[in-house]
């Protein structure tokens, strides 16, 4: 609509914290992506125990209304995930002690791609113990980003595949 005035995203995320808070979630993030088919406003709240669908229902029914001037296509709301990114300080000393994946923006010592145990964020820098014992720190501004590491084992592919039915493996 010409001269309609449009809500930025920073102040959708203001008024999805207020209402997270009083529906006792926690907001993750706000996000706006442009895609193929269009604009797409996200949400994602979570909380201690996880979330619930009728959780994010409510949740989407009530945010509705209090961003609908900011120029979107498509509103999701969902949770993060097990592997969301690690961005708030709590997420940090939540995730301490935890196997983590860490991407640098450019590369440190021939590699972007580290694994290890998540030690915590000390003085402004991620610091994970490697799987040889050593300890290594990344200056939080060179990291892309930071998720729990979720491996899995060939005894894990039996809940999606029950014996006798075909493993990707066995598929070729």
């Amino acid at each position: 609509m010409p001269g309609r005035q449009t809500m930025p995203v920073k102040d959708a995320a203001r008024l999805a914290q207020k209402l997270a808070d009083e529906l006792q979630l926690e907001l993750v993030d706000v996000e706006l992506v442009k895609e193929p088919t269009g604009r797409f406003l996200r949400f994602f709240v979570d909380t201690e125990e996880g979330v619930s669908v009728d959780e994010l229902e409510n949740f989407h029914r009530r945010i509705l209304p209090l961003v609908e001037r900011v120029d979107y296509d498509y509103m999701e709301v969902s949770s993060p995930g097990a592997d969301r990114p690690l961005k708030t300080e709590r997420d940090f000393e939540r995730a301490q002690g935890m196997r983590v994946e860490l991407n640098t923006y450019r590369a440190v010592n021939g590699a972007k791609h580290f694994v290890g145990e998540l030690k915590g964020l000390i003085e402004g820098n991620i610091v994970l113990t490697t799987d040889d014992g050593g300890e290594a720190a990344f200056p939080r501004r060179e990291v892309a980003v930071v998720r729990p590491l979720i491996e899995f084992d060939e005894s894990d592919l039996d809940v999606f595949f029950p014996e006798g039915e075909d493993t990707p493996s066995q598929n070729g």
